[in-house]
């Protein structure tokens, strides 16, 4: 039997992969006209850092990984390595959250916004070092903007449809007393 704490976390996590899934399924669908023009922004990417910036208990890395993993596979990627920059992302942000935590939101909307462009930066170089396809750079520059962009609203959508919430000083002690 699960108790009420790692139900929590299992819903938590299983809320996740929902919310990702039901973002990648828009991603998915054929709603251009055929012009490719602007790129759009990562949501699943901006939901990730929104979740593990907020509630860092809730959704550990093997859920990240593996619907990331499952984004590459179907976005045609090169398999695991955008997963792979998304994870080393994700535990940098969970490892400064606490430190994060009683900044405005100003400033995290900064440190993510580096923390993306560091993670699209090293995916490009890895791409390049392994002569792999590399997208055009103005594209990656458009989608990295409309990404940092889109982050308030993601941020402010998962609060006010899911209850996506800041966790209190009170609230991350007492997790650390019961861990």
């Amino acid at each position: 039997m699960i108790d009420g704490a790692h139900r929590h976390v299992v819903a938590s996590a299983l809320l996740f992969l929902a919310c990702e899934a039901a973002i990648l399924f828009w991603r998915l669908l054929p709603l251009s006209s055929g012009f490719a023009g602007w790129p759009g922004p990562d949501l699943g990417l901006c939901l990730m850092f929104a979740w593990v910036l907020r509630r860092p208990d809730q959704v550990g890395a093997l859920p990240i990984v593996l619907f990331f993993a499952i984004e590459d596979v179907l976005l045609l990627r090169p398999l695991g390595l955008w997963a792979f920059f998304v994870l080393l992302g994700s535990e940098a942000a969970r490892g400064r959250e606490h430190r994060w935590r009683d900044q405005p939101f100003m400033v995290e909307w900064l440190r993510v916004s580096i923390l993306i462009g560091m993670m699209m930066l090293g995916y490009r170089i890895v791409q390049f070092l392994f002569l792999l396809p590399v997208p055009v750079l103005g594209q990656v520059i458009l989608q990295y903007l409309a990404t940092v962009a889109c982050y308030p609203l993601v941020v402010f959508g998962a609060r006010w449809l899911i209850g996506l919430r800041r966790i209190s000083a009170a609230e991350a002690e007492m997790m650390r007393h019961n861990a």
